[in-house]
């Protein structure tokens, strides 16, 4: 895979995207299907309401179709990985989706219920386990930086379930102001990309790219002020995405550092609900932490731009160290 070839990829993604947003985000509005914004939700994301939501069908649809052109030019591009990932994403975008749709359209705040969206995220992640064993499929991991690895053997299936549905909603906490979400995609998935590229997997490195490039056009339509919100539609098909990028590049662990924006929002969240239970008292002004920054006074363009920052720093030490 060249570097050509790389930038077609995401190029083709990044305008088919752009293209699909177009003409997708006015029908949103026609349809009325505006963001509800908390009551409890700091003061300033009040004026938000209204912005059309679902905007991951945007991405989702625009990564199959191109997945789809792709793998009429290049070969190799449709393997078994690459439509297990395919699977994972639509399917969990899928759960976001009667999830936005329950709330959005008819009009119930509460949406799915945890236990719906978790028996839904299992079922997939069971579903994705199994179409992986049908072929040869290590249940190893890795520890990052070392050559020591752990044989989790029949207990890798309960691990796969785990590292999903908890990357699905590390993300989906994440989603909170314009761009976020979308930025430091764009910077995991393309972290994963060149890693699938130095380990030769190219399927795997074609998938990262183009929901990379995917990424890169919803910024056009999602960066601050946003046209539109990805919605749980987009945010839970992309931790579940990434997660499967991790665990068939067999480097799992890595997406603790890749992904270490994710794993902060949810860490702070859990924070905050143990020390409001424990003590009474909160540790931040609100969870996740990046309300926390925004009632300490930071510009929601500032947080954006730091967390991107922090994204970015994150994601090149992993693929630098493989790559020196």
């Amino acid at each position: 895979m060249t570097l050509f070839t790389t930038t077609t990829v995401i190029t083709v993604a990044f305008v088919l995207t752009a293209i699909i947003g177009a003409a997708i985000i006015p029908l949103l509005r026609r349809l009325k299907f505006g963001q509800s914004i908390r009551e409890e939700g700091p003061e300033a994301h009040k004026k938000k309401a209204g912005t059309p939501t679902m905007g991951g069908l945007i991405f989702l649809s625009s990564i199959i179709i191109t997945m789809l052109i792709l793998s009429y030019i290049f070969e190799d591009v449709l393997t078994t990985q690459s439509i297990v990932l395919m699977i994972v994403l639509a399917g969990f975008g899928i759960i976001g989706f009667l999830d936005d749709f329950i709330i959005v359209v008819m009009k119930r705040n509460l949406g799915l219920t945890s236990i719906q969206k978790l028996i839904g995220q299992i079922i997939i992640a069971v579903i994705a386990f199994f179409l992986l064993k049908m072929g040869p499929f290590e249940t190893t991991v890795l520890i990052p930086f070392t050559d020591f690895a752990i044989d989790l053997g029949v207990f890798y299936v309960a691990f796969l379930i785990f590292w999903l549905v908890g990357f699905s909603n590390a993300v989906n906490l994440s989603d909170g102001l314009d761009g976020l979400v979308a930025g430091t995609s764009t910077i995991a998935f393309a972290a994963f990309g060149v890693l699938g590229l130095v380990y030769e997997q190219y399927d795997i490195a074609t998938f990262a790219f183009v929901v990379s490039g995917a990424m890169l056009g919803f910024l056009l339509f999602n960066m601050k002020p946003a046209k539109v919100f990805m919605g749980d539609t987009g945010s839970l098909a992309l931790g579940g995405a990434i997660a499967m990028l991790s665990i068939l590049v067999k480097q799992e662990l890595l997406l603790v550092v890749i992904g270490i924006v994710y794993v902060i929002e949810t860490l702070s969240v859990m924070i905050q609900v143990a020390s409001f239970k424990l003590t009474g008292k909160r540790v931040f002004k609100m969870s996740p932490i990046h309300h926390h920054f925004e009632l300490s006074g930071w510009s929601e363009w500032k947080i954006v731009i730091v967390f991107w920052g922090v994204a970015l720093l994150a994601a090149m030490i992993p693929v630098l160290w493989e790559v020196m």
